[in-house]
């Protein structure tokens, strides 16, 4: 059942997780932490790798929990995506306090953020 719905998807041009609106803004909030991370100052390694990693992590546990058949293995990647952006809000609020990033990209990262941890939470549930 599973291998006929992944190649349903492959048939139809694309994945079931690319047509979800928290995909697509988790995957917008990724270019933006590139962004802030290729404009943070030296020094601040550990904090770009961390940020990296939780931003990564939002997109790639909702395509995870997506591929999964049963619905609380879906709903724990949704929770560990969840968990992931919260993870890169607080980050962000480091780099607001610290100074290490611009207003406009703190501001638009923060939206991008609640809007993924609204959707996440409903899915959730």
């Amino acid at each position: 059942m599973a291998e006929n719905k992944a190649m349903r998807e492959l048939e139809t041009g694309g994945f079931a997780f690319e047509r979800l609106d928290v995909y697509e803004r988790a995957i917008e909030f990724l270019v933006l932490v590139t962004r802030i991370i290729s404009e943070l100052p030296g020094g601040n390694g550990s904090l770009a790798g961390q940020l990296r990693r939780a931003g990564l992590s939002v997109p790639v546990n909702v395509a995870e929990g997506v591929g999964r058949a049963r619905a609380a293995d879906r709903r724990r990647h949704y929770a560990i995506a969840r968990g992931s952006a919260m993870e890169c809000a607080a980050i962000l609020d480091a780099c607001r306090v610290l100074q290490l990033a611009s207003p406009d990209q703190l501001v638009d990262g923060r939206s991008l953020l609640l809007r993924v941890v609204q959707r996440l939470s409903k899915m959730c549930a």
